[in-house]
């Protein structure tokens, strides 16, 4: 079943690995700063957030780990695939970040990156990482939920 998104919102990558390896407790858009080739690349749709995440440096939040494939035919000026990419939030959005981070032990997870509007947004995730028995016990309610579905596809 293909999801409904709203007008203007072109979903480029999506995390699915987060949602398994993570609980999430907040979600919050911001901007991501690129370069010329980097977002000719991203408009191509050839980027990969889930081996990525943010930290915070110098009262700044970066993306790490993100990986935005060499634009061919941007020469001499092209960028490094694995570079850092500062987000775009607001003062206030940092600071109760980097307190979360701090405090809790929680993580910043991007969760999906898309256009809106033109412009190149991410959705970052405040997480907290799973244990093992609650990534069993989330395998075991998602087959269950299969199995359901199967048994009354069958039934009607």
């Amino acid at each position: 079943m293909k999801k409904k998104t709203s007008p203007g919102l072109k979903i480029i990558s999506i995390n699915r690995k987060a949602s398994f390896n993570y609980f999430f407790y907040d979600l919050i858009e911001a901007g991501i700063v690129l370069r010329g080739s980097e977002i000719k690349s991203v408009r191509s749709g050839k980027i990969n957030i889930a081996e990525s995440y943010a930290v915070e440096k110098d009262g700044e939040i970066y993306l790490i780990n993100s990986h935005i494939p060499i634009y061919k035919q941007a020469s001499y000026s092209n960028h490094n695939p694995y570079d850092e990419r500062k987000l775009l939030l607001s003062r206030k959005e940092i600071n109760k970040l980097i307190g979360k981070i701090n405090e809790d032990g929680l993580t910043l997870i991007p969760t999906k990156m898309y256009f809106k509007k033109g412009r190149a947004k991410i959705e970052i995730a405040i997480a907290k990482g799973k244990k093992l028995h609650d990534k069993r016990h989330a395998k075991k309610t998602k087959d269950w939920n299969r199995e359901k579905a199967r048994y009354f596809r069958k039934s009607s």
